[in-house]
């Protein structure tokens, strides 16, 4: 498998439903049919939407190796961490479950000092481990992005293959297409981008919503060049990115997922707290106004 054309397209960055405090692997296993049917190209598992901070070494070993066995397409793995060993320990995990890739954030907790530092970090666990490594930039998690001059430098290097963009700075992405290999993938993560986003040279998204509505996000790559296209990213995407962003996108997702009836319960885990009624009623009147645009 050629890692950077699998990796093209649109990856679902997969929510990890809970049961009374517990992974839910019999829900999870639901999700990944219902993206299976979707059309989505790949996964990320144990990303933000995963609620990776809240899940113990283990829970994200048994939530890659349920994703390998169920996905349809290559897993990348988001083995984020704040320390080289602790991040080389998340992806030898990864590998160990089968995943085709690993996703690295810089530090999130003692920010770099000099985009120098986060190219070192970058490197060290490059050189310790054997996947190979999307970087994820989303500033406003981790605190700091990756600068350009940075992704540049390590797509150089035959490790990195592909970066996810969260930052929702449109600029900020036309000049990593611009800086980088054309074999390096560039995926927007912010949904409400990708079609833009596309059409400046970018290779497709890691979309939170597409666990809710893949084919919507299928469609929307698909015609990323066309009026059907813009019109997708404009009056089914946009309206749904912006009500789910909120109310936070774990939690906002979970809940259009209950509602499509594709996982029972809406369960996040501390510090998240599960969308109110009123929320919850905002998120599925949105949903359903975006689901009736896409079947036009």
């Amino acid at each position: 498998m050629d890692l950077h054309d699998a990796l093209s397209g649109i990856a679902c960055p997969t929510i990890t439903p809970f049961d009374d405090g517990e992974v839910d692997e019999a829900a999870l296993v639901d999700l990944l049919a219902h993206l299976r049917e979707g059309g989505v190209d790949s996964v990320f598992a144990c990303g933000t939407s995963g609620e990776f901070p809240s899940l113990g070494p283990e829970e994200r070993r048994r939530v890659i190796e349920l994703t390998v066995d169920h996905a349809d397409g290559p897993v990348i793995a988001c083995s984020g961490a704040t320390s080289v060993g602790e991040a080389v320990d998340h992806v030898d995990n990864a590998a160990d479950a089968g995943a085709d890739a690993a996703a690295l954030v810089p530090p999130y907790f003692t920010p770099a000092n000099a985009p120098q530092g986060n190219e070192r970090f970058f490197e060290r666990v490059a050189e310790e481990t054997t996947l190979p490594i999307v970087l994820y930039n989303i500033p406003q998690y981790t605190g700091q992005r990756i600068e350009p001059e940075t992704v540049s430098a390590l797509a150089e290097r035959d490790e990195f293959v592909g970066i996810k963009d969260s930052s929702g700075d449109l600029t900020y992405f036309q000049s990593l297409v611009r800086e980088t290999p054309e074999a390096f993938r560039c995926l927007m993560g912010y949904d409400s981008l990708l079609v833009p986003s596309i059409r400046l040279g970018g290779d497709g998204g890691i979309n939170a919503l597409s666990n809710v509505v893949p084919r919507t996000f299928r469609e929307a790559v698909d015609a990323a060049e066309t009026e059907r296209g813009q019109e997708l990213q404009s009056e089914a995407i946009a309206p749904l990115f912006e009500t789910c962003a909120s109310h936070g996108f774990a939690q906002a997702t979970k809940t259009g997922l209950v509602h499509r009836d594709v996982i029972p319960s809406d369960e996040v885990r501390p510090p998240l707290v599960s969308t109110d009624d009123a929320a919850a009623d905002e998120i599925r009147t949105v949903l359903e106004e975006s689901l009736a645009v896409a079947e036009r």
